[in-house]
């Protein structure tokens, strides 16, 4: 992980079950501070930008010596961005970090990073959505929580992972507990019936339905090869 703010993690990733993951041993996590790759007395990482405009930006030369000290200790390990610009993540994507030899985390403040860096160390960028924050450290923690439950070891009964949303190409079906019957609302009888086939009917078709409501693009890709 190379960011400015290394104190940011694990932060909520050390909790729950990421955070007994991490401490059996299930994931591994190293921080690197950017800032500590600056050669100046005041330790600057970035500078105006050519061409003019508002803000600052990441300088090449600070994180091209931050990037080539992870490479020299992990070569194996793909480097991503987090970037409003990026690719979308996904569930898929998140399988394949997951099933991979892990994955180096640049985080990114101020405008972003000089282009020439990104070109130079052919950097795959990602982006949680379409929306901007303030620095990549909270999209890099939304992509490690999505990536570490995967893991062996991490989630107690891995077989609920399989039937989440994203898992099949559609949304998850709805979900309840007791009481049976709570502020006038009763359970689906559908679901208290004990026919495991009519129950399996049942939340596929709510499954179907909430996906295509909500999510028409997810729903025409799965209508592509389900139907």
């Amino acid at each position: 992980m190379l960011s400015l703010f290394p104190e940011m993690f694990p932060g909520p990733l050390g909790i729950s079950l990421a955070g007994q993951g991490l401490t059996n041993g299930a994931w591994s996590l190293d921080t690197l501070d950017i800032r500590s790759f600056a050669t100046d007395k005041h330790r600057s990482v970035d500078d105006t930008p050519f061409g003019g405009g508002p803000g600052m930006v990441m300088r090449p030369d600070v994180i091209d010596s931050a990037l080539n000290a992870v490479r020299q200790k992990s070569p194996e390990l793909p480097l991503v961005y987090l970037s409003p610009r990026g690719r979308t993540f996904t569930q898929a994507k998140a399988h394949t970090l997951a099933s991979g030899p892990g994955v180096a985390l640049l985080c990114g403040r101020f405008e972003g990073l000089d282009q020439r860096i990104l070109d130079t160390h052919e950097i795959e960028e990602i982006s949680i959505g379409d929306f901007v924050l303030s620095g990549g450290e909270t999209a890099a923690l939304t992509l490690l929580d999505a990536c570490v439950r995967l893991l062996p070891g991490v989630i107690g009964k891995p077989e609920s992972l399989a039937q989440e949303s994203f898992e099949q190409g559609l949304l998850e079906y709805p979900h309840y507990t007791r009481p049976q019957i709570w502020n006038g609302q009763a359970v689906p009888e559908v679901l208290t019936s004990g026919h495991h086939e009519n129950i399996r009917a049942w939340r596929q078709t709510q499954s179907e339905e909430i996906t295509k409501r909500r999510r028409p693009d997810l729903w025409s890709q799965y209508a592509a090869t389900h139907i």
